[in-house]
């Protein structure tokens, strides 16, 4: 049993909580003080025999919490008193269903997804963090304050990790940067977000971190004497029109310094942007607009403004709420600085993110809109809850920290994507079915493919046929979670459908063949056709890639000695395992590299050993070639984030299942409507796609060449003898 709380600790906790109701952001009323006091008592009793790695009393860690959920993020009453009670049902003899007693429903339901959260498998593995990441993220559907007080949480315990072995620390640090930066950026906590970020590099890179921070530090003279030099030359102006107003500067983060000197190669006297100039104005919303375009107009006539770096978040607010107008110009002594300029109002969405709209919302259904965007917006991310968890945490912090485009549909609405979306995204963002049903897309009144990518300001208009469906390709184009989950979905849907088709004529063949349809059976001929599953069987089965002939051999192979090897592989429940690695791998599984899925010389990376069917990536090393490492690699982050230019997409492709490319070269007599007749006839073919078409006539002869993608060469024999029976074709053959 610990030492009991001291009488001098008591003291301080009695202080602690009368700062704690001084310092919240919401006007609590006597309800709201009743309540945090009831939360407060209880939360001292359950804790008063607990004390952390340092020796303090642990009481001061859920007041710490309560104080950043209460001041810096600036929530109500209820996130206060949860904040209070978050360790309470995991840690001490307090239940649930005392604090449902004591506290109602909602509180409860946000400690509960605070319990949940401290419950989840503490692990090393990459996989095992991003698992508990995704169940962290589902307990949004209870209450986004679960994830805003573990944020919370999460800083105060980054804050005071100097007890912490050194392993530890460098953990949490990790997870910090992997996990809950991304999430307090995406929240809106933009300041929340920096001090996460600057912590962990203090626990991962201790050097670098004090090296940056002492010399920060030193500059502080210097920058103040940056801004009241700037401040000096538009002052009169600004004055003029009788704005009232702040000029201060905003150190950059630590990390983002550090960055910059890597990517640039630079040392930190030759980091220039190293703080940001803030213009903050008093205004009424009717003016708040119209002021900032009039500040801007005040300083670009004092400083010349880079056309290039203008950013209006006032017209087009950020997903996350964030409004400001964002200009670089060139300022005193020659220096290029980035000149923020915000309402008061903005200024408190920027560094409270959503709990301002509360106090904003009075009148403004805008802002509370925004909640509701911020909430369904996560939930798209959510939506693909089958996802392998590596996958999810990479798409869901591609969709966190993606920059925005802002681009329109055909009636002028605005609609806001990742950077690098292409029309599937956009379409998938209207609606599923438009998605699924797109055909293809125009961009500003022109035909584009479905890979272009869209720029800010495009407007969009997707075309659709009840005949078009998603295909493997469309994987390579979108880049939304959502959209990748649907095309995902669909695809194991469309198969699921064949494979019933494929089931049905499989039990057909064998009976031609007066072989049983049973498990058994089944269980053969998965292992001799090298597959996994009844389903890859079925599948295969009904685009046409095992037909007779394959199945005739498969019959004729079961009476000689090579019977006796496959039985003792039914025996065994793992298929794929027992196989020839080397023959698996070059019949069944290649790797392909780039857009163009090319063919290249590669050596599998010996940190992570990927296998077929692994999600990887190649990375171009300087003396070994061609590398190729899973996503989950344990030193993907690093690769990706520090030689990102050196990185090539790559996967794994089941060959047996790819379509192949042929050409179809065609003469006759140019009769009038004939090519609408042979594009007629390919289109009616199931699984032939059109690559390229060239038609010409001279003298009343006809040729053509046709490039098509076929699942196998039984199809292609049946379209050319299809082809060869249109009046007027005189020839059709292979090139």
């Amino acid at each position: 049993m610990t030492e009991a709380v001291s009488e001098k600790e008591n003291k301080n906790i009695a202080r602690q909580y009368k700062e704690l109701l001084r310092i919240s952001y919401q006007t609590l009323s006597d309800d709201d003080k009743k309540l945090i006091r009831l939360a407060f008592d209880t939360a001292v009793d359950a804790h008063k025999e607990q004390r952390r790695k340092s020796g303090e009393a642990y009481i001061f860690h859920p007041i710490a919490v309560a104080k950043i959920v209460a001041s810096e993020i600036g929530l109500d009453a209820t996130s206060i008193a949860a904040a209070l009670l978050h360790d309470v049902v995991e840690d001490t003899k307090y239940t649930l269903e005392d604090i449902e007693r004591m506290f109602g429903k909602t509180v409860t339901r946000i400690v509960d997804g605070l319990t949940k959260i401290a419950h989840l498998k503490k692990d090393k593995d990459v996989s095992m963090q991003a698992e508990n990441f995704r169940k962290m993220l589902l307990t949004l559907n209870d209450d986004i304050r679960v994830i805003i007080i573990k944020i919370a949480d999460r800083l105060h315990n980054m804050q005071t990790m100097e007890a912490m072995q050194p392993e530890k620390q460098e953990k949490i640090a990790s997870e910090t940067l992997y996990i809950y930066a991304p999430l307090a950026h995406r929240i809106g906590l933009y300041s929340i977000k920096t001090e996460l970020e600057d912590l962990a590099l203090k626990y991962t890179e201790p050097d670098v971190y004090n090296d940056i921070l002492t010399k920060i530090r030193e500059s502080k003279e210097e920058q103040d004497a940056y801004i009241q030099d700037f401040t000096k030359v538009i002052k009169d102006s600004l004055d003029q029109e009788n704005l009232d107003y702040i000029i201060k500067g905003r150190p950059k983060s630590i990390l983002s310094i550090r960055k910059k000197m890597l990517a640039q190669n630079i040392s930190f006297d030759e980091v220039f942007d190293k703080f940001a100039v803030r213009i903050i104005y008093k205004s009424d919303l009717a003016n708040e607009k119209f002021l900032a375009w009039k500040i801007y107009s005040i300083v670009t006539d004092y400083f010349r403004p880079n056309p290039i770096r203008l950013r209006d978040w006032i017209s087009s607010p950020k997903s996350t709420g964030y409004e400001a107008l964002h200009i670089t110009v060139m300022g005193p002594k020659g220096r290029w600085v980035e000149v923020q300029i915000r309402s008061e109002r903005m200024n408190e969405l920027a560094e409270k993110g959503y709990a301002a709209h509360y106090k904003y919302k009075h009148g403004q259904e805008k802002e509370e809109k925004g909640m509701e965007e911020w909430l369904n917006r996560l939930q798209e991310a959510l939506e693909n809850s089958e996802a392998n968890a590596v996958d999810f945490v990479e798409q869901f912090k591609l969709n966190l920290y993606s920059k925005e485009i802002f681009v329109f549909t055909p009636q002028g609405d605005l609609k806001s994507l990742p950077k690098g979306a292409t029309p599937l995204d956009f379409a998938f963002s209207i609606h599923t079915q438009i998605g699924l049903h797109t055909r293809g897309a125009k961009v500003n009144n022109k035909l584009v493919p479905l890979s272009h990518e869209l720029q800010n300001g495009d407007q969009i208009e997707i075309i659709t046929s009840s005949n078009a469906k998603p295909n493997i390709n469309w994987l390579d184009f979108a880049t939304s979670a959502r959209a990748r989950a649907k095309i995902k979905s669909s695809l194991r849907e469309e198969k699921k459908e064949i494979a019933e088709e494929g089931k049905a004529i499989l039990a057909r063949k064998l009976k031609a063949q007066k072989l049983s349809f049973n498990e058994k059976m089944i269980n053969e001929l998965v292992i001799y056709f090298k597959l996994k599953t009844s389903l890859d069987l079925f599948y295969r089965v009904g685009i046409g890639k095992i037909d007779n002939i394959k199945l005739k051999e498969f019959t004729a192979s079961r009476s000689n000695a090579f019977m006796s090897y496959i039985k003792s592989k039914i025996k065994k429940p793992s298929i794929a395992e027992d196989l020839n690695k080397e023959e698996f791998t070059s019949k069944y599984d290649q790797l392909v590299f780039g857009k163009e899925e090319e063919t290249l010389d590669y050596k599998l990376a010996s940190c992570c050993n990927p296998i077929p069917g692994d999600s990887v990536f190649g990375f171009i090393t300087v003396s070994e070639g061609l590398k190729v490492h899973k996503k989950d690699c344990p030193n993907a982050i690093q690769l990706q984030s520090n030689y990102s230019y050196r990185i090539i997409q790559a996967k794994w492709i089941d060959s047996s299942q790819q379509d192949f490319k042929s050409v179809i070269k065609l003469t006759g007599i140019d009769n009038l409507g004939l090519v609408s007749e042979i594009t007629k006839e390919i289109s009616k073919s199931m699984n032939v796609n059109i690559r390229n078409i060239n038609f010409e006539s001279s003298g009343g002869l006809f040729t053509g060449r046709i490039t098509v993608f076929v699942k196998n060469n039984s199809i292609l024999s049946t379209l050319i003898e299809r082809l060869k029976k249109i009046s007027g074709i005189d020839k059709v053959t292979r090139e």
